[in-house]
């Protein structure tokens, strides 16, 4: 087994694990900090493939900026145990069959994998992720959705600034 795939069966246990100490754990600031543990992991699957700049943004943006603010908003809310409402045993019977059928659906994806392996052959090339591709591909394909989306960016922050203003 070469390197490489050692790492990314170490950074799959990694994000599996993490994300399943995110929903286990019983503290929200815990909760927090091991989905930071899951974006470092994701991170370095973007370095497996060749994607640096994926890499660096998510950990600027989601687990530098997101994250922060996730913590500092818990903190603010000041959760308690015995405030928290009580879950209902419907909404808990609907987050079983909800994470069954996502359950369903990875098992599929899995299943898929031999139609892929072909197509990874494109990859061995060395210039997938890098910010040169993905520049021209967003300045000359998806120009007009780039613009669509800044747009609607903008109005978003006009739109919470004036709900924000005081009178």
């Amino acid at each position: 087994m070469s390197t490489v795939q050692l790492l990314f069966f170490f950074l799959s246990v990694l994000a599996i694990f993490s994300a399943v100490m995110v929903l286990v754990s019983k503290n929200p600031v815990h909760s927090v900090l091991w989905l930071i543990a899951v974006f470092f992991a994701i991170s370095g699957h973007y370095i497996l493939l060749n994607a640096q700049f994926l890499a660096i943004v998510n950990l600027i943006v989601y687990a530098g900026a997101i994250m922060v603010l996730f913590l500092f908003v818990i903190m603010l809310m000041n959760l308690n145990a015995e405030s928290e409402p009580r879950k209902h045993l419907r909404m808990k019977f609907a987050g079983v069959i909800s994470g069954g059928c996502f359950l369903l659906v990875l098992i599929s994806l899995v299943r898929q994998t031999p139609e892929l392996t072909g197509k990874t052959v494109m990859m061995a090339t060395g210039d997938i992720g890098l910010i040169k591709n993905l520049g021209k591909a967003l300045f000359s394909d998806y120009v007009v959705p780039f613009e669509i989306s800044s747009v609607l960016f903008l109005s978003a922050m006009v739109g919470a600034v004036v709900i924000g203003k005081k009178d």
